[in-house]
């Protein structure tokens, strides 16, 4: 049993509808997604292989004993929940690649781990990318450039180097 009934549309609001709703497409923006720069990415697509995003290095990786691995020679840690991706785009578990020296994307995360490892096909491993060695950013901010003075920790304070020095 029905017993609301339901009011006959005003001539009003239907008015009101028709103008504000084609009023609210004309004023939307683009898309955030739609807004991203494309050379902000190093593309290897153009290889024929995938879109890696912004800050992504590459380097050997060697899986020792998960989460414990190996970037290029130095022992590091993969963080928890890292995501390994195979050449044919699968996810891969650590377990099941340990011991193989394998040449990949990878990123971290705000801890310094590894977060994210793509394994790469060959047509993606002859695109340029940087290495960690060759950041790429304009600098590096844990190693000083210049030969001049550092601090070692023993250095009285009126001898350190003054900013802007």
């Amino acid at each position: 049993m029905n017993r609301c009934k339901k009011p006959f549309p005003s001539l009003l609001s239907i008015a009101l509808a028709v103008l504000i709703v084609p009023a609210g497409a004309f004023l939307a923006g683009p898309a955030a997604a739609q807004a991203l720069d494309p050379s902000a990415t190093q593309n290897e697509a153009a290889n024929g292989g995938r879109n890696f995003p912004p800050g992504t290095l590459r380097g050997s990786f060697l899986v020792v004993n998960p989460p414990e691995i190996q970037l290029d020679g130095n022992a590091e840690r993969l963080a928890p929940g890292a995501r390994i991706r195979s050449a044919d785009r699968m996810l891969v578990m650590p377990a099941s690649i340990t011991g193989q020296n394998l040449l990949v994307n990878y990123t971290r995360d705000a801890a310094g781990m590894v977060r994210d490892v793509w394994i790469l096909t060959p047509d993606e491993a002859r695109a340029k990318r940087a290495s960690a060695e060759k950041p790429l950013l304009n600098f590096w901010p844990f190693v000083s450039a210049d030969s001049g003075p550092r601090d070692d920790g023993k250095t009285p304070f009126n001898q350190l180097p003054i900013f802007g020095q």
